[in-house]
């Protein structure tokens, strides 16, 4: 009896002397949410963005005859998206047109000859199949333009004048604009207009939202001198345009 008295006692007294809980209120949360904030460097959209749409971004490049036709020579560069993880990549019609010879290099740095299975021409749109690819070829993932404004940030990945992968950031300047391609003077129709920074080199290359989602193919720049530069006004044909061109749905 007076042991189990002595037991009643002593737990009594460890419950006395076991300091209060105390119950999470939301300023609680808010505090520590605030300080997380605060403390803890989150990565740029850009730095999102890239990382999440490297894998799937590969350099194009044309080869051709010289002029006395006795050599290969490089006639263009520009950029394309794995769409498929079998090797399928989307990218400009300009970027491979009448090339005798594609090569692709991938990002893991494998380098692999392509053909072109598909044409679009209205929207200067080729669609390759790389000859090798790598083993963990990842297919990119696309988003539909269908709530996308004016305002909206985006990023262009590809190989300016041959130089990248390089990454570039804006926004959506407008939608359903058209452009005159000086590639064969096409009229192109319903494209995204943007100003994240573009050039030669940049064709065929994915344009993306932050979360590297691609929501269309940059396909031209629009710029009033000789001089093929970037001055703020880039287009892309939306991602269901060109996914189509692929005879695949984007979604």
């Amino acid at each position: 009896m007076f042991g189990a008295l002595l037991a009643c006692l002593l737990i009594a007294l460890l419950v006395a002397l076991r300091p209060p809980q105390h119950r999470l209120t939301q300023d609680d949360i808010d505090a520590a949410v605030l300080d997380a904030l605060e403390n803890v460097e989150l990565p740029s959209p850009a730095v999102r963005a890239y990382d999440a749409i490297l894998p799937s971004v590969v350099q194009v490049v044309s080869y051709g005859r010289s002029k006395d036709g006795k050599k290969e020579v490089r006639t263009g560069v520009g950029t394309g998206v794995v769409i498929v993880d079998k090797g399928v990549i989307l990218t400009n019609l300009h970027v491979v047109q009448d090339a005798e010879r594609l090569e692709l290099t991938f990002a893991d740095g494998l380098e692999s000859e392509a053909s072109v299975v598909g044409v679009r021409s209205e929207q200067d749109l080729a669609v390759l199949q790389a000859h090798t690819i790598p083993d963990d070829l990842q297919a990119a993932t696309m988003r539909s333009t269908a709530d996308l404004a004016p305002g909206d940030h985006v990023f262009a990945v590809g190989f300016p004048f041959g130089i990248g992968p390089s990454v570039s950031a804006g926004v959506i300047s407008g939608l359903r604009r058209e452009y005159h391609a000086p590639e064969g003077r096409r009229l192109l129709r319903n494209l995204i207009q943007f100003d994240a920074a573009a050039n030669p080199g940049n064709s065929g290359g994915p344009l993306v939202t932050a979360d590297g989602e691609v929501v269309g193919i940059v396909t031209g720049i629009l710029n009033p001198t000789e001089h093929r530069v970037f001055i703020g006004i880039g287009f892309a044909v939306p991602i269901e345009n060109a996914a189509a061109a692929a005879g695949m749905p984007p979604f």
